[in-house]
């Protein structure tokens, strides 16, 4: 059974890791081979990101409160309905704050807390956590291929202080936690380790779920 109370529910996996580490095209594989449901995070309707990379301290908390609302809501309907074959989400609710203790200081960072100490403890941790680490090089250059507009010329120490960020807190991460190195798996689309991590996963996937 899964994490979800009152539910006949499957397995419940959340990939995490930097921007551009693959955890959309991970989700999908894996939802594909574990007859699961997919869920992935609202990225590109948040109407603030654009604004927030042209003027990080301006649009800063506007944009992470829009995700924080939504990946709640998100999460929260999963409580609504029995999903049978499980779900693999492209994010972990913890995101939230890594990138807010980055982008947001003072006033706006006691509230944004607040707001995110509230809602936390309501959701369920999943099944398995996939942690993706990949090099600042790769992040950009994945960046790149994929090509949204408003992530053109990410600066490099973003992503640097980024991932070291999700290295502390995956250091005391108090849940079930598989961490792949990104950079040496090809799962993409008819890449050659997607059958191997799919298997890896499994292997990993806690007993009874």
């Amino acid at each position: 059974m899964g994490s979800f109370p009152g539910k006949d529910m499957g397995v419940y996996i959340a990939i995490e890791g930097p921007i551009g580490a693959g955890k959309t095209t991970l989700a999908r594989l894996l939802a594909e081979r574990l007859e699961a449901e997919t869920l992935l995070e609202v990225v590109e309707e948040n109407p603030f990101l654009p604004l927030f990379y042209q003027d990080r301290k301006r649009y800063a908390f506007k944009a992470q409160v829009f995700f924080l609302l939504s990946r709640y809501r998100q999460l929260s309907r999963l409580r609504e309905r029995p999903l049978f074959g499980g779900v693999v989400a492209d994010y972990l609710f913890d995101k939230d704050a890594i990138f807010a203790s980055l982008n947001l200081e003072g006033p706006e960072w006691d509230l944004y807390l607040d707001l995110y100490r509230e809602l936390s403890p309501r959701l369920p941790p999943p099944d398995l956590t996939l942690y993706l680490r990949a090099p600042v090089g790769v992040l950009l250059e994945r960046i790149r291929k994929r090509g949204r507009p408003f992530e053109a010329g990410m600066d490099p120490a973003y992503l640097e202080a980024l991932s070291e960020a999700y290295e502390r807190h995956f250091a005391r991460y108090p849940h079930p936690l598989l961490v792949l190195e990104a950079e040496a798996l090809d799962f993409s689309p008819g890449g050659p380790d997607r059958e191997r991590v799919v298997e890896l996963v499994k292997a990993h996937l806690p007993l009874g779920v």
